[in-house]
């Protein structure tokens, strides 16, 4: 039996990515992409806020030592670079960049990526354009300050995770042309992935593996892009169950509330007739049944 759906908020965004749960605040954060903008949602008085961003960020994470700000800080991969983003409660958000990113062609930006349980960020880029499918994508280690390249040749590299032994690493391309998931293994001393292998190849499977998360037990649950579900797999790549979303683009999911036991879900607001999925750009909230991890806050 599926969990009951719950729409959070009537976001309308454009490409909302990167739900975060921040458990100090027991606040829900993510960004929309083409809006450039930062969200929250409080979960104590229900009420959601933005602030503007000057880049489009792909991926958020907490910074470490944030407790000092109402809001938290956020170390954001966006489009030409990492920076440090502190949202006040006037509305305005401070802004330091950290590391600029020496893109291989014109027109790409950062997407998808997540701290590692040591509190390292990987995240991958992307050209914009995905009719392209242009295979110049990068997954990048920012350590110590600095970027580093860890994998090359990606179109849409997505699906950025961690095993709760941090382990494993889980990655996936969700171009059309690829659609697949792998797995690493992760050397937790050097922040290194090694030995990929097929994970999961979602060609056969409804959606494209877009935005995940992992669950406590090892589940790892991505969305399925233009299906409309959520899948979790084992960690033997088992597809253990598909959740139905109302919408047919859902983006990413995370753990969080009170007990981490709410898979956030965040969703693409298309161009075009949308009088069969209204909620488009939403955030949505469900109860699967099992708890998640509380995120690594980046160490920089």
């Amino acid at each position: 039996m599926n969990p009951r759906i719950e729409l959070l908020i009537d976001a309308r965004n454009g490409v909302g990515e990167s739900p975060t749960w921040d458990v100090q605040r027991q606040c829900l954060f993510w960004v929309d992409i083409p809006g450039r903008s930062l969200w929250c949602w409080n979960a104590g008085t229900g009420r959601s806020r933005q602030w503007p961003t000057p880049e489009m960020i792909g991926c958020i994470a907490l910074a470490r030592g944030s407790g000092g700000t109402p809001h938290g800080r956020w170390v954001a991969c966006m489009e030409t670079g990492v920076a440090v983003l502190t949202p006040w409660e006037n509305g305005t958000l401070g802004f330091e960049k950290l590391a600029p990113v020496h893109h291989p062609q014109a027109g790409m930006r950062f997407n998808d990526g997540r701290c590692d349980r040591q509190g390292r960020l990987r995240a991958g880029t992307m050209v914009s354009n995905m009719s392209l499918a242009a295979s110049t994508g990068r997954v990048y280690a920012f350590d110590s300050g600095e970027l580093r390249r860890l994998l090359d040749g990606l179109i849409t590299p997505n699906g950025m995770a961690f095993s709760p032994d941090g382990r494993t690493m889980y990655l996936s391309d969700s171009h059309p042309d690829v659609q697949t998931i792998w797995a690493f293994d992760y050397d937790v001393d050097t922040g290194t992935p090694h030995r990929q292998r097929v994970f999961v190849d979602m060609k056969p499977l409804p959606g494209r593996p877009d935005g995940a998360a992992v669950d406590e037990d090892g589940g790892y649950w991505i969305c399925g892009n233009d299906a409309g579900l959520v899948h979790r797999f084992t960690p033997d790549g088992r597809l253990d169950r598909s959740i139905a979303v109302p919408v047919k683009k859902p983006a990413m999911c995370a753990f969080g509330g009170p007990g981490l036991d709410t898979l956030f879900v965040t969703s693409i607001r298309p161009g075009g007739d949308l009088s069969d999925q209204p909620l488009a750009g939403g955030v949505f909230a469900l109860h699967p049944g099992v708890r998640g991890l509380p995120e690594t806050a980046c160490a920089f």
